[in-house]
């Protein structure tokens, strides 16, 4: 094993040592271990990593809006013009029965199980 150098503050060196310890590692197994890490996960120390608690908001924000605007849609060009069509094709089978304002038997029987709910 061939034995080199490096040129770094004190402050730095003091730093690392402290680091490997705690990790129960020698310098070179940690510096390998630092150097392996962000070359598997394409890391670079000097880019920013996490965004910003506001720029989360924002693009959930947007998410949220982009699903608000999609259930509309499907509200206004699916849900309605489907009901509109089982509508008017149940007052064309019996246009004499009122659907709407029709109650069910057992809303107005006291001996049905369902009366009570």
């Amino acid at each position: 094993m061939t034995k080199s150098r490096l040129q770094v503050k004190a402050s730095t060196a003091k730093r690392f040592r402290e680091f490997s310890k705690k990790n129960n590692c020698n310098q070179s197994e940690t510096l390998d271990l630092i150097l392996d890490f962000f070359e598997k996960n394409n890391l670079s120390p000097f880019e920013t990593l996490v965004p910003s608690k506001v720029s989360l908001e924002q693009l959930i924000k947007k998410r949220i809006n982009a699903v608000i605007a999609l259930l509309k849609d499907m509200e206004k060009n699916k849900i309605n013009p489907t009901l509109a069509i089982l509508q008017s094709l149940i007052e064309a089978a019996d246009p004499k029965n009122n659907y709407e304002n029709r109650k069910r038997d057992y809303e107005e029987d006291d001996t049905h199980p369902d009366f009570y709910k």
